[in-house]
């Protein structure tokens, strides 16, 4: 698997994860799904991921 793919099914399942957390416990959760949404608009314009760090890091993918 790529590091872009891996990049979307996190940011994806972070995504889902925090709109069920925000039905289930509390809306606060939606904060969690615009910082995901935030990082993946800046890396758009950067090309740089903190996600990708964290991946390369831990020798996920290269």
């Amino acid at each position: 698997m790529t590091m872009e793919r891996y990049i979307r099914a996190i940011a994806g399942s972070f995504v889902l994860g925090s709109l069920i957390l925000s039905r289930i416990h509390h809306p606060y959760w939606l904060f969690f799904t615009a910082f995901v949404g935030l990082n993946l608009l800046q890396s758009a314009f950067t090309k740089w991921c903190l996600m990708e760090s964290f991946l390369k890091k831990l020798g996920v993918a290269k």
